[in-house]
């Protein structure tokens, strides 16, 4: 048996990519909002190119069935979509929200300086957060959407 092939979007550096919004997060403080609204655009960009992927692996594999390709493309990108930009982007937003304004209440520091240390703070915490969103994601789609059409790539059970 052959080695199976890398995930592009999920084994490879591309990966990375999905946590541009997070990096674009951190760095608020210090650039213009276009700056963050454009790493939002890469990471969604990454989350679309992903699911598409899924989509023609579904198709590759299952071409006499559009339901589980709608399906792979589906719960690819509502997960993608939670997991990789909504809720880190809002976790990290809040986080560095939250600690420049504490900085600002409890030191003396001059803003550039708590500005470097917010962003500082927000791009360590996005290695903390990844694992604990993407268990909170996987529950909640299984709680929720995946009941309808069960397990990722299998169409619902006919009634």
């Amino acid at each position: 048996m052959g080695q199976e092939e890398p995930d592009l979007y999920r084994d490879t550096w591309v990966r990375y990519l999905g946590y541009a919004n997070e990096v674009g997060e951190s760095f608020r403080p210090l650039v213009p909002v276009p700056v963050v609204w454009a790493s939002y655009g890469v990471a969604t960009a990454y989350v679309t190119a992903d699911a598409i992927d899924k989509g023609r692996k579904a198709a590759t594999a299952h071409a006499q069935d559009p339901t589980r390709v709608g399906v792979a493309v589906v719960d690819t990108f509502v997960w993608q979509s939670l997991a990789s930009v909504a809720i880190p982007g809002f976790t990290i937003n809040r986080l560095c929200a939250a600690s420049l304004a504490l900085l600002g209440t409890l030191t003396r520091w001059p803003l550039p300086v708590r500005r470097w240390t917010t962003t500082a703070l927000g791009l360590s915490a996005i290695p903390l957060i990844i694992t604990p969103i993407d268990r909170t994601v996987d529950f909640l789609m299984d709680s929720s959407l995946r009941k309808l059409y069960g397990t990722p790539g299998k169409p619902p059970p006919s009634h």
